[in-house]
C-alpha cells in the first residue's frame, strides 16, 4: 500500500471541498481508512493532524483574498469559518498579526501546500527492518484516554511521559508486577467507548496478572508478524551535542522513523500494515541516558497479495 499517495489523494479531496464542512471522519471515509488508522498515518506522513492541516490550508487560501476588497466575513465564510471573530482569532494565532495588518502590509502569501509538497523531511533515513513473528503477550500499565482527530493526543502522550516518572509509575510497575524482562511498551489502542478517542498505554510485559491493581490497565496483544525498526542513535548524555543534555532529539528521532515507515518504506516494501493487529514502541536499557540512545518500533505487517 502506498500511504504517501493515499495522503496526497486525501489532500486533493480537502482542496476540492475546502469551503465545506470537513471532518476527519469524512476525509478518512473518502480515503477508505478507518478513522483511527487514517489519523495515525496522516500525522506520521504530514507531521500534523488532519484538522490542523485543514485549518492551515483554509487560512493560507483566505490570506490571498484579503486585499481583494471583499468583506472579511464573506472571506471567512468561503473558507469554512462560521464567524468573523473566529476567523480573526485563528488568523492572528497562525500568522502572528491581524488579518487587517496582513492586508495593509501586503505580506507575501504563506502557501502551506507549496512549502510542504514533499511532506515532512525524514532526515535521509533509510533502514531495513527485521521481519519477526512474535507470540501474543500481555501488557499491564497505566493509560490515558485522549482524542485522535484534534491534535490533543500527541500533547497528552508527551505529558503522560513527563508525569509517569514523577508519579513513580515505572518503579511501581517493576516492583509490583515483577516482569520477567526489563523493557517498557507504549501502545495506542482505540477506545471502545468513543470512536474519536484512543487509549495510550505505558506498561510492561507480564506473565502473571495476579498482582495487577484496579488503577492499572491490562491489554492482550495478539500474535503478529512485525517489521521492527530501530531508531537512529541519539546522544542524550550531558556530554552530548554542544556539551549539554539533548533529550529533545530522541522524540524527534522516533517521529522521523514513524514518518519514514509510512511515507517511504511501505511503498517499496512488499508489505501492508495489518490493521487487525497492534503496533507498539519498545523501550529498554538502550534508551536510558546513553550516548547511543535508541528504541524499537514494532509495526504489524502482512505480505501484499
Amino acid at each position: 500500500m502506498n500511504y504517501s499517495a493515499d495522503m496526497h489523494r486525501s489532500i486533493e479531496y480537502v482542496e476540492v471541498h475546502i469551503g465545506e464542512e470537513l471532518t476527519t471522519e469524512r476525509i478518512a471515509r473518502h480515503a477508505g481508512y478507518s478513522l483511527y488508522h487514517f489519523c495515525r498515518v496522516f500525522q506520521a506522513c504530514m507531521g500534523l493532524t488532519v484538522m490542523e492541516y485543514v485549518r492551515k490550508r483554509r487560512l493560507s487560501l483566505a490570506s490571498t483574498k484579503l486585499s481583494s476588497g471583499r468583506r472579511l466575513i464573506d472571506i471567512a465564510t468561503d473558507y469554512g469559518f462560521e464567524t468573523q471573530s473566529g476567523f480573526a482569532k485563528s488568523f492572528r494565532k497562525e500568522f502572528g498579526y491581524s488579518s487587517t495588518q496582513y492586508a495593509e502590509r501586503m505580506i507575501a502569501v504563506r502557501d502551506y501546500i507549496a512549502s510542504n509538497s514533499d511532506f515532512i523531511d525524514t532526515g535521509g533515513l533509510s533502514m531495513i527492518p527485521q521481519i519477526v513473528s512474535r507470540p501474543a503477550f500481555t501488557a499491564v500499565g497505566y493509560g490515558i484516554p485522549t482524542h485522535i482527530s484534534d491534535g490533543r493526543f500527541t500533547r497528552d502522550i508527551a505529558a503522560f511521559w513527563n508525569r509517569y516518572d514523577t508519579n513513580g509509575w515505572e518503579e511501581k510497575l517493576y516492583n509490583q508486577l515483577n516482569p520477567p524482562k526489563h523493557g517498557e511498551v507504549g501502545i495506542c489502542v482505540p477506545d471502545s467507548r468513543d470512536q474519536d478517542s484512543l487509549i495510550y498505554l505505558f506498561g510492561v510485559i507480564v506473565e502473571n496478572k495476579t498482582r495487577v491493581t484496579l488503577d492499572m490497565m491490562t491489554l492482550e496483544v495478539p500474535a503478529a508478524t512485525y517489521a521492527v525498526f530501530t531508531t537512529p542513535p541519539v546522544d542524550v548524555t550531558a556530554g552530548g551535542r554542544n556539551g549539554r543534555e539533548n533529550q529533545e532529539d530522541f522524540p524527534q528521532a522516533i517521529r522521523r522513523t514513524w514518518t519514514y515507515i509510512f511515507r517511504e518504506w511501505f511503498a517499496e516494501s512488499g508489505y501492508e500494515y495489518d490493521e487487525s493487529k497492534l503496533d507498539f514502541e519498545f523501550y529498554d536499557e538502550r534508551c536510558h541516558f546513553r550516548a547511543d540512545t535508541l528504541m524499537d518500533i514494532y509495526v504489524p505487517v502482512i505480505a501484499k497479495s
